[in-house]
């Protein structure tokens, strides 16, 4: 089990790797306004939300501790994003403020899901 739960980790880790990736490499465009929601973004949102929810249920089958609580915000803030993500997609132009709030809420899913104990 505990191999499975390391692949589903990993996976996690590209997803969220997608995400942020994709927002730093238009870190220039949203500063000129021409910024824009790649696919890298939306699969790796993607990725993130289904790589989280097999990996709470890989926990608790193996009978480990899951802070509810914790997963229930970061799975909030994971929705977020990727509402705003799939809405705004197929758009030429993302507006900055709404560019730059998927930035900062990944980056702060990623501090929550490292500092959270």
């Amino acid at each position: 089990m505990d191999v499975l739960i390391n692949v589903f980790v990993a996976l996690h880790i590209i997803g969220i790797a997608s995400l942020l990736g994709g927002f730093l490499t238009q870190m220039k465009a949203m500063g000129e306004g021409a910024a824009r929601f790649g696919p890298a973004m939306l699969h790796g949102a993607l990725t993130m939300l289904i790589t989280g929810v097999a990996l709470v249920g890989l926990n608790q089958a193996d009978d480990q501790t899951v802070n509810n609580l914790k997963i229930g915000i970061k799975m909030a803030v994971l929705v977020v994003i990727l509402a705003l993500v799939y809405v705004k997609r197929d758009e030429e132009r993302v507006e900055k403020p709404v560019f730059a709030a998927v930035g900062g809420l990944t980056v702060v899913n990623i501090f929550i899901a490292t500092l959270w104990t």
